[in-house]
């Protein structure tokens, strides 16, 4: 029966029930194959079975392919044993296929060696079909729903239909109605016909349209290429015109080259004399910082050496224009040897003569040191008070 029955599928090659007492896991193998090809052409099952591990998934791909598509149960121990028990199971796919072509009238279709040798998959067929499939699952859900609301309602519902039921029919109102719906519907087929005949105006007035457009677009293009091809009037002008503005522009770089050059020496040459007129400032800060720090050294320096000024006067001397230059002299003969540590003399009154100005002894501003004086000088004053 098995063999009949893939002759009359169309199997291409001859078995016999010889070929069973063996296991052949091959022809088992091209059998399986060729039955899952011919029940669903676009189905993805590998056709590699050399290794043993290939052969297991080969055979578990056919049962849940089998399961899924076709509702039939395979048994897998005896499929892989490749013997007269596989034929058992075989048998249950043939006699399936059988049937159907039977009922069908016996037609045929039997599938070319090239269908069984390639294996297409078209991810966007079968993408379009879940998402085909998920909306009719949240159709039949919701319209499940629904369906029970109004089973809930049929026991309020059964009522008022055996009412409507048992009423007797009116029969000048349902021709009132009839009239009403028939005029409805042949508003309606106006309409559309109206829409039909606007539709074909409205193609013949595009169609002129683009017959416009297209005319419109070959003058273009060839006005387009008249104007390529003649040269203008004024393009020798413009083109000398272009090269003086490069030069023009070439000189323009270099002065403006020239000019951040200098702009950038004149910084320069401004930036070293401030740093010239900043170091010149603090030399003097520091010279004038040593001057005050010498001056006071001399103040404290004098102060201690209060016990050791001798104070020296002419007293024969009557003559009253010796005594003022006396008295200058011995104030910066003391300030004199006050800076070198000895001796200092000094008057008790200060004052500047025609003499001190011509004489250029002293190395000190007496100008500038009044105060200094001052004290000095009342330093002597206590000094000998007797003598003033």
């Amino acid at each position: 029966d098995f063999t009949e029955m893939m002759r009359a599928l169309g199997y291409p090659r001859l078995i016999s029930m010889e070929n069973f007492h063996t296991p052949n896991f091959m022809l088992v193998s091209e059998v399986l194959l060729w039955l899952v090809k011919r029940y669903e052409p676009q189905s993805d099952i590998p056709a590699d079975v050399e290794t043993e591990q290939d052969r297991v998934f080969f055979i578990k791909a056919v049962a849940q392919f089998m399961a899924t598509k076709a509702h039939i149960k395979l048994n897998t121990k005896k499929l892989y044993q490749a013997d007269g028990y596989a034929v058992k199971e075989l048998l249950k796919v043939t006699s399936v296929l059988y049937r159907a072509m039977t009922t069908q009238g016996g037609e045929r279709a039997d599938l070319p060696e090239e269908d069984s040798t390639k294996f297409k998959f078209d991810l966007g067929s079968k993408i379009a079909d879940l998402k085909a499939a998920r909306q009719l699952a949240s159709e039949i859900t919701s319209k499940g729903a629904v369906l029970y609301d109004l089973l809930g309602k049929e026991v309020e519902l059964r009522e008022a239909r055996t009412e409507s039921i048992a009423r007797p029919l009116e029969i000048n109102e349902a021709e009132k109605v009839m009239k009403i719906a028939i005029n409805s519907v042949l508003e309606e087929v106006q309409k559309t016909k109206d829409m039909l005949n606007n539709v074909a105006l409205d193609e013949a007035n595009l169609e002129a349209k683009i017959e416009k457009r297209k005319l419109e677009l070959e003058r273009s293009q060839k006005r387009l290429q008249t104007l390529q091809s003649v040269r203008p009037a004024f393009m020798d002008e413009y083109e000398k015109i272009e090269e003086q503005l490069q030069k023009q522009y070439s000189t323009y770089l270099e002065k403006f080259r020239n000019l951040t050059y200098m702009e950038q020496l004149l910084d320069d040459h401004r930036r070293t004399e401030q740093e010239m007129f900043e170091e010149a400032a603090n030399m003097l800060r520091v010279i004038q910082s040593r001057l005050k720090e010498e001056e006071q050294h001399l103040l404290r320096s004098g102060s201690n050496d209060d016990s050791d000024i001798e104070i020296q006067e002419d007293e024969g001397s009557g003559s009253e224009g010796d005594l003022p230059m006396a008295r200058h002299r011995g104030s910066t003969d003391a300030l004199l040897q006050g800076r070198g540590g000895t001796r200092i003399v000094g008057s008790m009154q200060g004052g500047d003569t025609e003499e001190d100005e011509d004489s250029g002894d002293s190395e000190i501003d007496l100008d500038e040191d009044e105060e200094e004086e001052d004290d000095l000088e009342d330093d002597s004053m206590e000094i000998s008070p007797g003598k003033s």
